[in-house]
């Protein structure tokens, strides 16, 4: 019988339990992040601090990141998938032409730009007497009128400032002549059918109708050559060493000017502007492959006629040598002439322009990309399941890096990527790639911080394997609309529900809050304790919506969102 007074000690392997338990338990932080995944808000703000112009208080407000990708933020790159799938929907089955017409300028933005010219005046002037406090002050004040401008909704970018170190002049009094153009033979290969050529009806980028109610687009997968025989489970190659990855990195690198060329064919071929939305991801065996939803149908025998005969020579120095490794001699940078020097020679070294010049005429390019000869081609009407399903596997691996969608199941899958990767890192990316002194030829725009072989290009990543930057193409046509755009139609369709029950929730005006970045040392709310306030607002707003959709007996059809992976119209922070 135990005593009062005794206590119960426990065996030292339950305590090292409980102790383990607790140590895994989430904490505070996890459970918040869990929770704002749910409900879909973004967890790693950024904090901006907004002020009100009217009655002049100032608050931090938590602003979504924008990642594309789940890794860094599943939330956001979630909504942005969404997004993309609303605008590829949206443009496929159009039966009128997109309002792509610019605006009329603003007189505030004709105001500005007169004003600017007036500046512009002073300013070389002030550069002329060489007044160069005045010169000061003008030139902000012309970055002033810039920064109002974009404001106001101005594309594109301002002309620079003129130099004031530069009077465009060598020295001997005689402006410098503009450098002699380059032209190339456009003569076809001999290897290549010739294309019949159209002029292309620039008004035009809808498909044909058929039995005056159908009006079926296209699907269409374009891929790269073979570069040896691979295994069919894991798209390794059987034998390595006669494996080429050499032209499989050249293909992996021009592979956005390829796709570019094919497109600008196949509008010459049928003579009207067709319009494309263009997914590129990579294959099993590393190489990419494009995925396209054309608008409007064209036969397929002049499909696969057109990618038999697109190609496209790349009329680069051949690098067929390596003169400068890493670890051997390198180039020596001279600060006088501003480019590098044979370590032993101390002769300058080839620049670009003068390696392309000694390409001669009947000399080969570089390189030729071409497709390879799978095209795979379907039909898909509006409206069909067919359609939704096409969308979703346009947009299935958007959220995903190519690092994450090539991930090595087997040592052998490695060992592929590893040697593709060591034939990105020998091949240039680019005439500003410092790979190409590594072949004793120094590239455009060189600085002394470049080294021979070593360019940090998305090209030469090893989670990219030489895919383009952009793994969404669209063409201007498509919609007539950017995402932003895409995304106020959202806005203002959950607007238009929460109106019909008598919720008024009126856009956002753009003049009334200024915002900026907030300084450092100071003190804002913590991540937690911003991560529960839009997890409340988010939570109201579903609510909300939800209210107002079960109040409205004939709710209007949601946006163009497809449901493929889980897409929906309800409001998204920020979208309101």
């Amino acid at each position: 019988m135990v005593g009062h007074d005794a206590r119960l000690v426990l065996p030292p392997t339950v305590k090292a339990s409980e102790e383990e338990l607790r140590r895994n338990l989430p904490d505070f932080d996890d459970i918040a992040l869990s929770l704002a995944e749910k409900n879909g808000v973004c967890v790693r703000p950024m904090v901006l601090k907004r002020i009100d112009t009217t009655t002049g208080r100032h608050e931090f407000i938590p602003v979504p990141c924008g990642a594309t990708l789940e890794s860094v933020c599943r939330p956001c790159a979630r909504k942005s998938q969404r997004l993309r799938m609303m605008q590829c929907r949206e443009g496929w089955h159009l039966d009128t032409e997109p309002d792509t017409a610019p605006r009329a300028p603003h007189p505030d933005q004709e105001h500005l730009i007169a004003y600017r010219a007036d500046l512009l005046g002073e300013y070389t002037e002030a550069v002329e007497e060489q007044r160069n406090s005045d010169r000061s002050e003008l030139a902000a004040e012309i970055a002033w009128v810039d920064t109002e401008l974009s404001t106001l909704g101005m594309r594109g970018k301002t002309p620079p400032l003129p130099d004031p170190g530069s009077d465009h002049d060598d020295g001997d009094g005689d402006p410098d002549e503009p450098a002699a153009r380059r032209h190339r033979s456009t003569r076809r290969r001999d290897d290549v059918t010739d294309l019949p050529r159209q002029p292309v009806d620039k008004s035009r980028s809808i498909g044909r109708e058929y039995a005056g109610r159908f009006r079926p687009s296209m699907f269409i997968t374009l891929t790269l050559d073979s570069y040896g025989p691979v295994h069919r489970d894991d798209g390794t190659p059987l034998d390595p060493d006669r494996y080429d990855y050499a032209r499989a990195a050249w293909d992996a690198v021009s592979f956005a000017a390829l796709v570019d060329r094919w497109i600008q064919n196949l509008r010459r071929v049928i003579g009207w502007e067709i319009q494309y939305f263009a997914a590129v991801e990579p294959q099993r065996r590393g190489a990419p492959h494009i995925h396209l939803a054309l608008r409007g149908t064209v036969p397929r025998e002049v499909i696969r006629e057109v990618t038999r005969a697109t190609y496209r020579n790349i009329w680069w120095p051949t690098p067929d040598r390596v003169v400068y490794g890493r670890d051997d001699a390198r180039p020596v940078w001279d600060h006088d002439s501003a480019t590098f020097l044979d370590p032993d020679t101390r002769e300058p070294l080839p620049s670009w322009d003068e390696a392309v010049d000694a390409i001669g005429d009947d000399d080969n390019p570089a390189h030729v990309a071409r497709f390879g000869v799978q095209v795979h081609y379907k039909g898909i009407l509006a409206g069909t399941p067919e359609a939704d399903r096409h969308i979703g596997y346009l947009c299935k691996y958007l959220t995903k890096s190519v690092g994450e969608t090539l991930e090595g199941a087997s040592p052998r899958q490695h060992a592929h990527y590893d040697r593709l990767h060591q034939a990105l890192c020998a091949t240039p990316c680019s005439p500003r790639c410092a790979v190409w002194l590594a072949y004793g030829i120094v590239p455009k725009g060189a600085t002394r911080r470049m080294e021979p072989g070593r360019c940090k290009g998305r090209a030469h990543r090893r989670s990219t394997l030489g895919l383009p930057g952009r793994r969404v193409l669209c063409s201007k046509r498509w919609t007539g609309k950017t995402l932003g755009d895409h995304k106020a139609d959202r806005a203002a369709f959950v607007r238009g529900v929460l109106a019909a029950i008598g919720i008024d929730k009126p856009a956002p005006d753009p003049n009334r809050f200024t915002w900026s970045t907030i300084a450092p040392g100071t003190r804002i709310p913590s991540r937690s304790r911003l991560l529960l306030a839009a997890i409340k607002e988010r939570t109201a707003w579903r609510l909300e919506y939800d209210r107002a959709l079960s109040a409205i007996a004939d709710p209007p059809p949601p946006p163009p969102i497809c449901s493929a992976i889980g897409g929906s119209a309800d409001p998204g922070r920020g979208d309101v």
